[in-house]
């Protein structure tokens, strides 16, 4: 054998064992990649026309989803998902003019809903839905000013509503008392005003973040105490407070889904939709990225929780619309 001949066999015989030290390494490494956690599974449609700006809620274990707007009209219907069934009920129409943008909350075992937009006015008017009866009752309106794109919450059977937009920005913060049916102006938000913000509960206390001011996506987050009715500016979302954290971008007309003391922030816009999922602890104020939704970036969409699981459906992409509805398990791992 010639020694050209053995230089190349030996040449062959090193490269074989580099590709083969490549596949191992590369085997290797995408075993040690972190498992995503957060599964995403489609269920039944929503029954209604496709639309955003609707209002949803939750009473026991089944969820109501009504209004909002499909590209041409407000809308009136409202519906009832039981995930037992799969099924989507109609439901009693709501009685108050068709509209979009406006607010829901759950407390004391009813549903509330109340402000939005009508495409001409905004609106300030609020009713009660009794789901043992299938009836809406008007209650007193809402004493800020009519607005559509306000936040709203519930902390211990209480409903609170703020901000939003009346041709000013907003950061008003209102408290509404099933029990007595009084509505009581609280102290305002420790932030700034803004348009579709994003609002949750978690251990008795209210959180409030993101949200647009004029052209500015907000990213403070701030933590409302209701039994001092005071405000706490919580680390925002920037890599100036959150050096070395993982946390999302600010963003506007996203929902909130709370699911075993932890809440978890899905879609909305910063300028660019998105699907981006991130879970949040308040205790140790930190944010966890999740697997993304699988329905797609969109906004406006509308969330609940049955059974600690989350539900997304409706929203809109531009001009298209969704009607699409997905479970969200967030102690499972993504597909």
């Amino acid at each position: 054998m010639d020694t050209l001949t053995r230089h190349l066999r030996q040449l062959l015989r090193s490269a074989c064992i580099l590709i083969a030290l490549l596949s191992f390494s590369s085997c290797d490494s995408s075993e040690e990649e972190e498992e995503i956690w957060g599964n995403w599974i489609r269920q039944s449609e929503f029954s209604g026309v496709a639309r955003s700006g609707a209002v949803s809620f939750t009473i026991g274990d089944k969820a109501y989803v009504g209004t909002g707007y499909d590209g041409r009209n407000r809308l009136q219907d409202f519906w009832q998902y039981d995930p037992t069934k799969s099924a989507w009920i109609r439901k009693a129409e709501f009685p108050g003019a068709a509209r979009s943008a406006a607010v829901s909350f759950a407390a004391n075992g009813k549903g509330y809903v109340g402000t939005g937009f009508d495409g001409v006015n905004y609106l300030r008017d609020f009713w009660e839905y009794d789901p043992a009866t299938d009836t809406w009752t008007q209650i007193a309106d809402f004493p800020g000013t009519a607005r559509y794109g306000a936040l709203a919450l519930t902390i211990q059977d209480k409903g609170y509503i703020g901000a939003g937009y009346d041709g000013n920005y907003l950061k008003d913060f209102w408290q509404y008392d099933p029990a007595s049916g009084q509505w009581t102006e609280k102290v305002g938000l420790g932030g700034a005003k803004r348009l579709n913000g994003f609002a949750f509960a978690q251990n008795g206390k209210g959180y409030v973040g993101g949200g647009r001011n004029n052209s500015l996506y907000e990213t403070d987050l701030l933590e409302y105490d209701p039994v001092a009715d005071s405000w706490k500016r919580l680390k925002s979302l920037t890599s100036d407070e959150r050096d070395g954290e993982t946390y999302p971008l600010s963003r506007a007309s996203a929902i909130t889904l709370e699911i075993n003391n932890r809440a978890y922030l899905v879609t909305g816009t910063n300028g660019s939709l998105l699907s981006e999922v991130w879970e949040y602890d308040a205790l140790s104020d930190l944010w966890t990225r999740k697997n993304d939704f699988d329905g797609g970036a969109r906004e406006g969409a509308v969330g609940f929780v049955i059974d600690n699981r989350g539900y997304i459906s409706t929203g809109n992409y531009s001009t298209y619309r969704f009607d699409d509805l997905w479970l969200f398990d967030p102690a499972a791992s993504a597909d």
